[in-house]
């Protein structure tokens, strides 16, 4: 479980600075996905928490993440062996929802 300890060491990290992310924080964060595949469920989880408890600004880099490492898994194990996807599928209304949420002082202005 060090392998998903160390995703979501990488995944707080996020916060160190300013959207967008870097191409080389993406990268890391794949590199880190795609090596901790035995627990992904575990990985899939750590994403959609992220996603449901970050800062407005830090969800759509949340769905970069999600974008990147499905598309990592596919390219690297063929649609048919890509396990991240069928996982993320499971709560992606939920996990939209979430992105989509507007933070209450936001729309007390309007």
């Amino acid at each position: 479980m060090d392998v998903v300890k160390s995703f979501n060491d990488e995944l707080s990290g996020i916060y160190e600075a300013k959207p967008p992310i870097s191409r080389a924080k993406m990268s890391s964060l794949t590199k880190k996905a795609i090596k901790g595949i035995k627990f992904y469920k575990h990985i899939v989880q750590s994403v959609e928490k992220f996603v449901q408890k970050c800062r407005p600004e830090y969800k759509v880099p949340g769905l970069y993440v999600i974008d990147s490492v499905v598309r990592q898994s596919r390219h690297q194990f063929g649609a048919e062996k890509d396990v991240f996807m069928p996982r993320l599928c499971k709560n992606i209304i939920t996990t939209f929802q979430h992105i989509y949420k507007c933070p209450e002082e936001t729309s007390r202005r309007r």
